[in-house]
């Protein structure tokens, strides 16, 4: 017999007599080493930005106070909630403390870094403070000029800007052939160094500053817009940076 109590059950919780599967859920971890990779790729991103804001995922993105450089690489390991860094170098050296350290976001406004006897708890900045990457998808306006820039050249690039002490390099295509020059663009009697990368068949000058190439070490895959913007992929990590260029470029 159904009485009231059993009908009132039955359209909350369903048929008493049915057996109903067990839905499991899967909790994201709370806690989470970081390997020596993505310690190497925040020091990098430390240099372009003092401070970050980690999302929860594999997706790490920075850019510059000055927004002329963003970055943006994909982790192996999953961040298990949204948090901001104030000062990341800081947070990395505190990381150094310890041989392999765990972190531990089971609090809201901290994580605890913990290695056998040691524990340190640093906390979270407002994410307010900090300058973040918008969300949308960054993508070239346009694709003018690509070219390969091996690990070696870039090495030699940027150790000719150290020794000769020259503040520009540039991508300067004419006579058919694209090369990347290292020099201070405001004094014609100043030493260079230049490096052929391809061919072309236009001319053009796209001036970067030396002190924006805050890239890691590696191949990379170049691509400069007229509308002074470059990318720059790496060639062995799921990482790319977008360099502003100087306003003095040209495109014919």
């Amino acid at each position: 017999m159904v009485n009231a109590w059993s009908l009132a059950y039955e359209a909350l919780y369903g048929d008493m007599d049915k057996t109903y599967p067990i839905i499991k859920m899967k909790l994201r971890p709370k806690t989470m080493k970081i390997s020596d990779k993505t310690l190497t790729l925040l020091k990098n991103f430390s240099n372009i930005n003092q401070s970050i804001l980690f999302k929860q995922g594999k997706e790490l993105r920075t850019i510059s106070v000055m927004k002329n450089i963003l970055a943006e690489a994909t982790i192996n390991e999953e961040l298990p909630k949204d948090f901001g860094i104030y000062d990341l170098g800081q947070f990395l050296n505190g990381l150094s403390l310890h041989n392999s350290p765990e972190l531990d976001f089971a609090n809201d406004n901290h994580v605890v870094i913990k290695e056998g006897k040691m524990r340190s708890k640093y906390f979270f900045a407002d994410s307010n403070v900090i300058i973040t990457p918008p969300d949308k998808e960054m993508t070239l306006p346009s694709e003018d000029v690509s070219f390969e820039l091996r690990t070696e050249q870039l090495d030699k690039l940027l150790k000719a800007a150290a020794i000769y002490q020259l503040p520009d390099l540039s991508v300067v295509g004419g006579d058919g052939v694209v090369k990347v020059l290292i020099r201070d663009k405001k004094n014609d009697t100043s030493n260079d160094f230049s490096i052929t990368v391809g061919e072309t068949g236009y001319n053009f000058t796209f001036n970067f500053k030396v002190e924006n190439i805050k890239i890691l070490p590696g191949s990379y895959h170049v691509t400069c817009s007229q509308k002074n913007i470059s990318k720059f992929i790496h060639k062995n990590q799921d990482l790319v940076y977008f360099i502003a260029l100087e306003p003095d470029s040209t495109f014919e």
